[in-house]
């Protein structure tokens, strides 16, 4: 079996498409793959060093206002189906996955166009250009809010969730609490604003460093390498209390998270994927600073059935988070409700779903 995974950009489109990888590697040990991503996205990094072929083609996003730009884009995207072609052509391929980002728009459209059959996954509750694009080309799109469905051809549509949700399963919640020095018996919250951090959710914290000092819980604040240094400076000055950790990174995040009571996060369709699939409850602070405000619909998606508090960034406040936080650590009967409903909301197969929705479409393209 041949396959090719295009997905690139952002660690949300990536880790989904090595997730699905590893899931399809334990089902057929003599799989085969090709990752074609760009040569200057994260992708070319994170997917090599995980030693899957790697190729690459040049294309850009469309601006949403009339530029130039998008003439050199129309250009590059034809380029990129032509190159495209060529790599699916060499490679045999079977199949083409496409995880999100704008990488994939010339990869799928050109699967389509060989015959080749085509999925897209859409990590999202609202999809981005590339992905509605290509819905009407694919065969199939995997999704894994509801809220994504009506964007779509109706017919087309599985519901199948996040590969990544998958991996957090199973892990050692102990083990990853002492691995970054938090006590085993102390309930806890992770507070993260993503890889490189984010300014609003770290200010809310140092204000309210002398608060959470007298409180019965305790903090893992990971402020994001970015911003790791002046945080720091700013902690020195008014005092690290004892129940406040402060890292500028967690390498081994599912084992930490599957330690965790409560998690102070954006909404990012992957961090949501591992909070429903673990069942953690989460007071979410969407980014107001991505595509069609997507992070605040995710978040939502989840609030709206009591399975995390949402907090806007317009309204975030050191006194406010610590109400929060205070209302669900001081709370057991509400932390446990909040739980059960983030659980509900959790698909825990969803590697295998989406694994098992390429195997049907192959079997039908086959005739079997």
């Amino acid at each position: 079996m041949r396959i090719v995974v295009s997905g690139g950009g952002t660690g949300g489109h990536i880790y989904p498409a090595l997730a699905l990888i590893r899931e399809i590697q334990k089902e057929h040990n003599n799989a085969e793959f090709l990752y074609i991503g760009t040569e200057k996205g994260l992708e070319n990094t994170i997917v090599k060093r995980e030693n899957i072929p790697f190729q690459s083609i040049h294309i850009t996003g469309f601006k949403r206002k009339l530029s130039i730009d998008n003439v050199k884009t129309v250009i590059r995207f034809l380029k990129g189906v032509q190159k495209s072609k060529e790599y699916l052509k060499e490679f045999k391929a079977d199949v083409v996955i496409g995880t999100g980002g704008y990488v994939c728009g010339p990869v799928v459209y050109a699967a389509s166009k060989l015959g080749i059959p085509t999925i897209i996954h859409e990590q999202n509750s609202v999809p981005g250009l590339t992905n509605k694009f290509l819905s009407r080309y694919v065969d199939k799109v995997a999704i894994c809010f509801e809220e994504a469905k009506s964007y779509f051809p109706q017919e087309k549509v599985e519901l199948t969730g996040n590969p990544r949700a998958s991996e957090v399963l199973n892990k050692d919640g102990i083990k990853g609490k002492l691995s970054v020095g938090l006590k085993t018996n102390v309930p806890s919250v992770l507070v993260v604003g993503g890889s490189r951090g984010a300014r609003p959710i770290n200010e809310a914290i140092l204000k309210s460093l002398s608060v959470l000092s007298e409180k019965p819980y305790q903090v893992l604040y990971v402020t994001g390498e970015v911003h790791y240094d002046e945080v720091l400076k700013e902690v020195e000055l008014v005092g690290n209390p004892d129940n406040v950790i402060v890292k500028p990174f967690i390498h081994n995040m599912p084992e930490v998270l599957a330690g965790m009571d409560l998690i102070v996060a954006r909404a990012g369709a992957t961090t949501l994927a591992e909070l429903t699939s673990l069942g953690v409850p989460s007071i979410l602070v969407p980014s107001p600073y991505v595509t069609n405000n997507h992070q605040e619909k995710n978040a939502r998606a989840l609030s709206d059935h009591g399975a995390a508090i949402l907090m806007l960034e317009k309204d975030l406040t050191a006194t406010k988070l610590v109400e929060q936080m205070d209302s669900l650590l001081l709370n057991k009967e509400s932390l446990k409700e909040m739980k059960k409903a983030a659980y509900k909301l959790g698909i825990r197969d969803a590697a295998g779903r989406l694994y098992r929705l390429m195997e049907t479409l192959l079997t039908k393209r086959n005739g079997r």
